[in-house]
């Protein structure tokens, strides 16, 4: 099971890439209509502002960062060994 925090990082990093591949300076090889196809969906995709709502509003859906404790106890209800959080900038 996905935690709170994984699936924010998670939405933030898929319009990261999706904007990567609608520039071709940072993926040249990239087919014109995979291009269109990405700002397209670049349209309405939610950025940092919306993520930080929808945060504020289901965090048990959506967190930035969870507290290390509350990680853990999540981590052990669902029968995985703890890790170590990953930033974006890690990645």
């Amino acid at each position: 099971m996905t935690l709170p925090d994984e699936r924010y990082r998670a939405v933030l990093w898929a319009g990261r890439f999706l904007q990567s591949l609608s520039y071709s300076s940072e993926t040249p090889r990239v087919p014109l209509k995979i291009r269109q196809e990405a700002r397209a969906i670049l349209r309405h995709f939610p950025g940092e502002w919306d993520m930080q709502r929808a945060s504020s509003a289901a965090p048990d859906v959506f967190q930035p960062q969870m507290e290390a404790i509350t990680r853990l106890f999540a981590q052990y209800e669902q029968g995985r060994a703890p890790v170590k959080p990953v930033t974006p900038d890690e990645s």
